[in-house]
């Protein structure tokens, strides 16, 4: 109740001066009360030039990416790191981007398959739907008229074969070459390829050398012949496994003929190698090289470079050495590799660090899949991913992963086609797709429920980082 003398006061000022504007109380409300206050807004997409990948789960736009089309403007580099854990939809992605890649006259593909179902690579449906066979590389059947590849194919300039011969026996060692293991391959390479004229050099050539090195190559240096012989011994016990050891039949010998570099797609079928053996680094070194010198051509075409179980390369510092010096020089020629890899901590933490920061730095696309919350801390460390990203990557649902285009991140659904669906669920493929009537209900409203509580988690990140701007 005002007392009159105020209310007389009051009174008397609104006769002079007109009718006063009452002063209201604040009404005091927290964040979550005000978010209607804010309008629903969407993060800006890439373009609309490009492959279709799927929608984006907070906006439903549709989400389109090309490293060709986004390089040089978005992208400082075409290379593309594809992270997550198994049974999350890793899989389909890559095949689905291939295919639809491949819709573009001026692309074209190399698949290294690392992953086997029935006896066959995991691409081997793809392959066959486009017409193609795949180069399946065997130990036990190289002898029978299995593949094999030269590491000393004349298509192969005579520096790169000799940086391939030191990789693969760096990579068999564990360790680099001393000096004079090194002169004595380098003279036992250059006497081969001097005097082998009538028919393509092989390993075996380059392990009689070093067994029985000329007396030339020691006049040279003036030392003598039997230490050259000892300086080559350990060199050529590793050739030798190439030659007459687990591996025999598929290096030493001339290139198979019928292997179509001009096909749209090339899938080198590795499943038939132990993936944990030394065999596994050692092979992608030699097919690494040779897609170097015989395949990357300055010829206008857009290459499309993808490893499965890349940490084979990634792991091994002399493997990464050769495939970081491949991934500068391919940039200029228009190639952009896609690494796959379960884990980050598979590569960050083992005997190529260095050199796998290296190659993560060229990657400038990254999508990672779902991954428990240690290993999502830890990927958005070395990734520079923010933290609602980091919190949401836990509960993302098969086919959905969280994408960063050069520092545009966005969650992303992954769409498949009626075409490509019996192409890309094989046996080992998970229920990622997103077509509603492969999962059954409670499927369905788990997806839907993921994706609510991630869109919740992003609008609540969002409200906190404009209340701390407001009280700053």
């Amino acid at each position: 109740m005002r007392d009159p003398l105020s209310a007389l006061s009051d009174a008397f000022t609104a006769f002079l001066f007109g009718k006063v504007e009452t002063t209201r109380l604040p009404v005091r409300t927290s964040t979550g009360q005000a978010q209607a206050v804010y309008l629903p807004t969407a993060a800006p997409g890439l373009g609309d030039s490009g492959v279709i990948i799927g929608r984006e789960v907070y906006s439903g736009k549709g989400y389109i990416y090309d490293p060709f089309q986004l390089y040089g403007q978005q992208l400082p580099a075409p290379h593309w790191l594809v992270l997550g854990e198994s049974g999350n939809g890793k899989s389909a992605l890559e095949k689905t981007y291939v295919l639809r890649q491949l819709r573009f006259r001026d692309r074209q593909v190399v698949v290294l398959d690392a992953q086997g179902e029935d006896g066959v690579g995991e691409w081997n449906l793809i392959a066959q739907e486009l017409g193609l066979t795949p180069i399946r590389l065997d130990p036990t059947s190289a002898l029978n008229g299995g593949i094999r590849l030269n590491p000393l194919d004349p298509a192969i300039t005579t520096t790169g074969q000799l940086a391939l011969l030191r990789t693969i026996i760096e990579v068999a060692m564990g360790h680099g070459l001393d000096e004079r293991s090194g002169f004595a391959l380098k003279v036992a390479h250059a006497y081969v390829n001097a005097t082998t004229t009538d028919r393509q050099p092989v390993l075996t050539d380059i392990v009689e050398q070093l067994r029985h090195p000329e007396p030339e190559s020691a006049q040279a240096m003036n030392v003598d012949i039997d230490d050259v012989r000892a300086w080559g011994l350990d060199v050529a016990l590793v050739l030798d496994r190439l030659v007459d050891g687990d591996l025999r039949g598929m290096f030493d010998g001339p290139t198979s003929f019928g292997i179509d570099l001009d096909a749209p797609l090339i899938v080198f079928d590795l499943s038939h190698i132990d993936r944990n053996s030394i065999a596994m680094p050692i092979l992608m070194a030699i097919v690494g090289v040779w897609l170097e010198h015989t395949w990357i051509r300055p010829d206008r075409k857009k290459r499309i470079f993808l490893v499965e179980e890349a940490w084979h390369i990634i792991n091994s510092p002399f493997v990464a050495q050769l495939f970081q010096r491949l991934l500068k020089f391919g940039r200029r020629l228009g190639l952009s590799f896609v690494a796959v890899v379960h884990h980050l901590s598979d590569v960050v933490d083992g005997a190529a660090a260095r050199e796998a920061a290296a190659i993560l730095k060229m990657a400038s696309t990254r999508t990672i899949y779902a991954q428990k919350a240690d290993e999502a801390r830890a990927t958005g460390r070395v990734l520079g991913l923010p933290r609602w990203a980091v919190e949401i990557i836990p509960t993302l649902t098969p086919g959905i992963a969280v994408w960063d285009v050069n520092g545009n991140v966005q969650v992303v659904k992954h769409l498949i086609t009626e075409a490509e669906r019996p192409l890309v669920f094989t046996d080992r493929a998970m229920t990622e797709s997103s077509v509603s009537d492969l999962l059954p209900d409670d499927v369905r409203a788990a997806d839907l429920e993921a994706e609510e509580r991630a869109a919740r988690i992003e609008n609540q990140q969002r409200l906190n980082e404009s209340s701390e701007s407001t009280v700053a």
